[in-house]
């Protein structure tokens, strides 16, 4: 039997029903259409399928949907707004920090999550926060020299 489950997702409110053990993963990708959080392993470990709840970093593979009711939510859709990049997301261009694209959306949720709690982190807290997201292409630097281009100012928000 399907329950209500009330979200608000990158500003926008909604009002749906879903079965007791759907993730929130599925939600956001199958009843929203949100499909850049990512289905990597569904077990905590690659960190794609990362948004931000309550302006926390969580995997949305290990959070029932319904854990979720009445949160905030926000989706790398949402980081953006309209066409002008978030600065994390200019930094990742400008460094090269993506490149087959697949953990991109999980990395840079984390990272607003760090960022979020601490807006000019070290660099040993840029590490720890994208520990959990695992990135077979870059290597990690070029993501650590964006993230940490970020921290000292180089990358501002235009609102």
């Amino acid at each position: 039997m399907k329950k209500e489950l009330k979200l608000t997702v990158n500003g926008q409110p909604y009002e749906l029903y879903v079965k007791p053990g759907t993730l929130l993963v599925e939600v956001l990708r199958n009843e929203l259409d949100l499909t850049g959080t990512k289905r990597g392993c569904e077990s905590a470990s690659c960190g794609a399928c990362t948004v931000s709840l309550n302006g926390m970093a969580v995997k949305s593979c290990t959070i029932l949907a319904l854990q979720a009711d009445g949160g905030d939510i926000l989706t790398i859709e949402g980081l953006a707004k309209g066409t002008e990049l978030h600065p994390l997301q200019k930094a990742f261009l400008d460094h090269g920090a993506l490149q087959c694209g697949f953990c991109t959306s999980g990395m840079l949720m984390s990272a607003a999550g760090l960022f979020h709690e601490k807006p000019t982190p070290t660099l040993d807290e840029i590490k720890e926060a994208i520990d959990g997201n695992i990135c077979r292409c870059t290597g990690y630097n070029s993501i650590i020299r964006a993230l940490s281009a970020v921290a000292r100012g180089e990358y501002k928000e235009q609102r």
